[in-house]
């Protein structure tokens, strides 16, 4: 792989292809190693999970459809998600006090301070290699990681081998 400047030496495809099949592996072993806190090892939380806790943290009180829209499922689904974390009082739903048909969904205080310490490493380390991206390169970054996800699982669900 080069080391020059990416400016003046731009990537090939295949390049590229060898770079990230050597870094995506690295990427999800560090993701998985990152271990759950104490405090919620009992509750066998998984990647859905993760978002979620992930989006109320970041960005606070949400009620169900802002975090369907935000995790790109269905709401029935978050709903489901939100029960279950809230049986296990690890959610909180509160009433809002403009519309008492609307919930929203908050982590609960004795959840809160492990939930952020398990959760801002990555973030921070986000933040740190998309700050000094330009916003239309940063969407670029977002664009092709789900665009892989999605060429992923489609070469997947159609049973295709990938040519080498």
């Amino acid at each position: 792989m080069s080391t020059e400047d990416p400016a003046t030496d731009p990537l090939a495809t295949d390049e590229a292809v060898r770079a990230l099949l050597l870094l995506m592996p690295r990427i999800v072993g560090r993701a998985k190693r990152l271990p759950i806190p104490p405090e919620l090892r009992e509750f066998a939380l998984g990647p859905r999970h993760l978002s979620l806790l992930a989006f109320v943290l970041l960005d606070g009180p949400l009620t169900i459809n802002d975090l369907a829209g935000r995790l790109e499922v269905a709401p029935t689904t978050v709903s489901l998600l939100v029960s279950e974390l809230s049986r296990k009082n690890v959610l909180d739903r509160h009433e809002d006090p403009a519309d008492r048909r609307r919930r929203f969904v908050s982590i609960a205080a004795g959840y809160r301070a492990a939930i952020a310490a398990w959760l801002a490493p990555g973030a921070n380390a986000w933040r740190e290699v998309l700050d000094p991206l330009d916003p239309t390169l940063r969407r670029a970054v977002v664009d092709v990681l789900r665009a892989y996800e999605q060429a992923v699982e489609r070469r997947s669900a159609a049973g295709e081998s990938p040519p080498v």
